[in-house]
């Protein structure tokens, strides 16, 4: 079980960084959202991986750790309202520059030093 999370999280972290370094806004908002849902299973898998435990201590001998788990709820919420506002400030960005590249270059228009014969 561990394994499969170590494996996960690490294709997780690997394609979130690969397209985290692409040159437009859609795949970067992807490629954080991965780094993100990497970062909640890495926090997840902090709190120890037991199957059958009781979220309450003292009730068996095997509990789950509450504390990984409500870490990972905020960072989920904190995550989607991150995702909602990176999609709004790319769709504003395309508006004003009209170009979705994140260096802000438009790559829609001809560039003026080029000299056409």
């Amino acid at each position: 079980m561990e394994a499969l999370y170590a494996i996960t999280t690490g294709i997780l972290t690997a394609s979130g960084i690969y397209l985290t370094l692409r040159g437009r806004t859609f795949p970067v908002v992807v490629g954080l959202t991965l780094l993100s849902y990497a970062v909640n299973l890495f926090l997840f898998s902090m709190g120890g991986l037991t199957t059958h435990g009781a979220a309450l201590v003292g009730t068996t001998e095997h509990y789950a750790d509450p504390l990984p788990q409500a870490l990972v709820l905020t960072a989920i919420v904190i995550g989607f309202a991150m995702t909602a506002f990176a999609i709004i400030l790319a769709m504003r960005s395309r508006g004003d520059l009209g170009s979705d590249s994140v260096d802000g270059n438009r790559t829609d228009r001809e560039d003026p030093r080029e000299n056409k014969a």
